[in-house]
């Protein structure tokens, strides 16, 4: 017999992982899926499926002890039913576990019959008895990649790439910040910190600057969402890694600054206020789009081009940021569908669109000028390598980080690196090349 409907805040959960196993990125399957939601629903909807995706590894280890043969014997979308059921039983306490069961077993049931509600009904049930506990996985001392790949819920192949970079103790550290939910800064534009504090406070938002060069607030309240921040405050939602890179650029006042892949527009924002005359430029006329919504929500003018950054439509300028299509293993915290999206031979692909890139930003540089490539991965081949290549093919250019507020954050040889596992905010790397003839 039929049990009780699935409530709608699950229903367009298993939508939102049912559109990402399809190859859609989990910010835009949650949009779509959750835009008929009520407001209240949304919260939950977003702990439920965010949280799946982050410690989906960990999910899958659990789920495959507990199928006869294995996560590889069952549709993807009862997986997901799954992976529904398993994340609410083990890590959202507010949720019943009869209700978790059950709502589970009837979306199975609808994907793949009375039998996939039968064996999702039993799985989860073992699953309950045996409560999810760290000691049934790999064990840390004995086996630190099959740890780290299981309870830590990151593929192995980028486990054994990060053992292989850093100490063992610094890919602990970034793990285990991949797996906890982001913070949530606001980045104030055209009024001082301490006045965008005050309003905030003043409305009842927890909050406090955060200092160390970012120009970032960081936000307290977990329950204060990004449109009541911004309707407060003029400004934008920025990750400090994101707004030490603008620092670290040193961007001269005068002269032209082209954002050669700007959407959705918060570098070419921030920067808007320190430099004379900002074009934000992106491929995408979708997602140049998302500049336009920005600069009309602040009341700004920005001169916007679709365009290539490989071929830019602009014969010189003063000054040219960069911020490459990238990996992104700065940021799975932020984005953890990224994590099952990657595989090994990315960076690779990924590095080779980077350097076409940079060839056309480098032919648009004028003398003197200054070039800022940046990305927010960890990944060598797209950061250090991909610079000392270029440099080694231009020697109009060189290294030339300057005296700003991102100091701290530059390492020996003049880049900007900006590491999770040791400042709690996204990855970020930065170089900042000016063209000497």
């Amino acid at each position: 017999m039929a049990g009780r409907p699935v409530s709608p805040g699950r229903t367009a959960a298993l939508g939102i992982l049912r559109r990402v196993s399809r190859g859609q990125r989990l910010d835009r399957a949650f949009s779509a899926e959750t835009a008929r939601l009520e407001e209240r629903d949304r919260p939950w909807v977003q702990e439920l499926t965010y949280g799946v995706m982050r410690l989906r590894g960990r999910l899958d280890f659990l789920l495959d002890r507990n199928l006869r043969r294995g996560t590889e014997s069952v549709s993807s979308g009862v997986l997901d039913a799954l992976r529904l059921g398993a994340y609410q039983l083990l890590y959202m306490g507010g949720v019943p576990a009869h209700a978790a069961v059950s709502q589970a077993v009837e979306q199975a049931r609808g994907l793949a019959g009375p039998g996939a509600g039968s064996l999702t009904n039993a799985v989860l049930r073992a699953l309950q008895r045996e409560n999810g506990s760290e000691r049934r996985f790999p064990d840390a001392t004995d086996d630190l990649p099959g740890y780290l790949a299981s309870w830590g819920s990151h593929p192995r192949w980028l486990v054994d790439r990060w053992l292989a970079c850093w100490p063992q103790e610094d890919v602990k550290r970034l793990v285990d910040h991949d797996n906890r939910p982001p913070d949530l800064y606001v980045r104030p534009l055209g009024i001082p910190e301490s006045e965008a504090v005050d309003r905030l406070r003043s409305n009842g938002v927890r909050c406090r600057p955060l200092g160390s060069g970012t120009g970032c607030i960081l936000l307290e309240d977990a329950g204060a969402s990004p449109s009541l921040v911004l309707s407060l405050v003029p400004g934008i939602i920025q990750d400090p890694g994101s707004a030490l890179v603008t620092a670290y650029a040193a961007f001269p006042a005068e002269g032209r600054l082209v954002d050669l892949c700007a959407a959705p527009g918060g570098k070419a924002l921030a920067l808007a206020g320190r430099v004379s005359y900002v074009v934000a430029a992106d491929r995408s006329g979708t997602r140049l789009a998302l500049v336009r919504d920005n600069l009309r929500r602040l009341g700004w003018r920005m001169d916007l081009v679709q365009a290539r950054a490989q071929e830019p439509p602009f014969l010189f300028a003063e000054s040219v940021l960069l911020d490459v299509p990238c990996s992104g293993t700065g940021t799975l915290r932020r984005h953890p569908d990224a994590r099952w999206r990657l595989g090994p031979a990315d960076t690779e692909k990924l590095a080779g669109v980077q350097r076409s890139l940079l060839e056309g930003a480098a032919g648009i540089v004028r003398p003197s000028g200054i070039l800022v490539y940046s990305t927010c991965t960890l990944e060598p081949e797209e950061n250090e390598d991909q610079i000392d290549a270029f440099l080694a093919r231009h020697g109009e250019f060189r290294l030339e980080p300057a005296e700003s507020a991102a100091g701290e954050f530059v390492d020996r040889t003049g880049y900007l690196r900006v590491l999770p596992q040791k400042t709690g905010f996204d990855g970020a790397f930065a170089a900042r090349l000016r063209r000497v003839r």
